[in-house]
């Protein structure tokens, strides 16, 4: 009958998800991480007044985040990579909640939360990339999500610590509760979930170790490691060390900020490196970029405290090599992976930056004992000259 006439339903599109999907996600959450990646440690220089100690909580904190970070594939089979992106997020609020105390037991939980949702948003993210992006494709799109969180990166230390002198811990971390919220919103826009339109992420519960076995087991897969490694132990001195370094020797705290601030400023060059990438290779750009990181490390160190401005230019030169290894690393990683292990492979391929924040501060504590900040740039170039040796030996020449 003409008038049984069945009206359309419209259902809201699902927006397209491509390489600038991941790069907008990433850039947001670069922002909720940024803003206050100087203030923590001045925050913790500010209660402990003491270098060492400082390393000793980063390396408490860390051993407590890795094992979060080996369980990740049991809390994704449980509840769903949306859920523990979701909860990745909330972390950094949470975090935060802790930080504003000004207690060293609020410091400790604010750090570990700010770990734990740091390592959920990570590794979902990896997946999800690694869902939608084709391998050809990954070299370019790595560069262009490091390109995209330049803004985050650059602002985000220097404003943190400006509000934190200026007005105090509420105004520095109600700046990563905003963003998070964001960076929620965005994520549940562009629907990453489990749902008929969007193939789940399905994973076998396994026990840790077993993942941790199967990781080591594969050559490629440990050389991955070790690049990844390599990049974040860098990064973790720098966003610590170089705070730590100005504020010791007089400089300042909003020197330290700015130092942190432009070294991120140059992650803009990702595409750049990319391009190199795709030109003259992975394998010859990544090993390029580790020699040249140790080299400038070396004159680091020798500036040291006696020259800490020099001392800070010469590691943003070091930032500058090091964003070739962001832009070009996790393709190494990407394209050995196998399809079905991706999950429990990226769980434990992800604890590079729990033991990057882990293993340098260690070291660094006995290093401090004898030596002054300079040996702590001195025993970085060391490690970072054996990671080009292994690049340039090892990663295979079509890469």
């Amino acid at each position: 009958m003409a008038t049984q006439v069945q009206h359309p339903i419209w259902l809201p599109a699902v927006p397209q998800r491509g390489a600038r999907t991941f790069a907008a996600l990433y850039a947001v959450e670069s922002f909720a991480r940024a803003s206050i990646s100087s203030v923590i440690p001045i925050q913790a220089y500010d209660l402990l007044h003491n270098e060492q100690e400082v390393s000793l909580l980063y390396t408490l904190v860390a051993m407590l985040g890795l094992s979060v970070t080996l369980s990740m594939p049991l809390l994704i089979e449980r509840f769903s990579r949306r859920w523990v992106y979701t909860a990745g997020a909330s972390g950094l609020i949470i975090g935060s909640a802790f930080l504003v105390t000004q207690s060293l037991p609020g410091q400790m939980l604010g750090m570990l939360f700010r770990v734990m949702g740091a390592s959920a948003l990570s590794i979902t993210l990896n997946l999800y990339i690694m869902d939608y992006i084709r391998k050809q494709e990954f070299m370019q799109s790595e560069s262009l999500r490091m390109a995209w969180s330049t803004l985050a990166w650059t602002c985000g230390p220097f404003l943190g610590v400006y509000l934190y002198t200026r007005f105090g811990l509420l105004a520095a971390h109600g700046v990563v509760a905003a963003f998070a919220l964001c960076l929620l919103a965005l994520f549940w826009h562009f629907r990453l979930g489990d749902n008929e339109l969007i193939r789940p992420g399905r994973t076998q519960p396994q026990n840790p170790l077993r993942n941790v076995r199967r990781f080591v087991s594969q050559p490629r897969l440990r050389l991955a490691w070790v690049i990844a490694f390599g990049r974040s132990c860098f990064w973790s001195t720098f966003f610590v060390y170089v705070p730590i370094l100005m504020v010791a020797t007089g400089e300042g705290k909003l020197i330290g900020g700015l130092f942190v601030s432009a070294g991120n400023l140059l992650l803009f060059f990702a595409l750049f490196w990319g391009k190199a990438g795709r030109r003259f290779g992975a394998r010859r750009t990544i090993a390029f970029a580790f020699m040249m990181v140790a080299l400038f490390l070396y004159a680091a160190a020798a500036a040291g405290e006696a020259h800490p401005l020099l001392a800070g230019i010469f590691l943003l030169f070091c930032a500058l090599f090091v964003i070739a290894v962001d832009a070009l690393g996790s393709t190494v990683y990407m394209r050995a992976v196998r399809i079905r292990e991706r999950p429990q492979m990226t769980a434990v391929y992800r604890t590079y930056i729990d033991l990057s924040d882990l293993t340098p501060p260690l070291v660094y504590s006995i290093v401090l004992a004898f030596t002054g900040l300079g040996g702590v740039f001195a025993t970085l170039g060391i490690f970072v000259a054996v990671c080009c040796w292994l690049t340039w030996r090892y990663v295979p020449r079509a890469l």
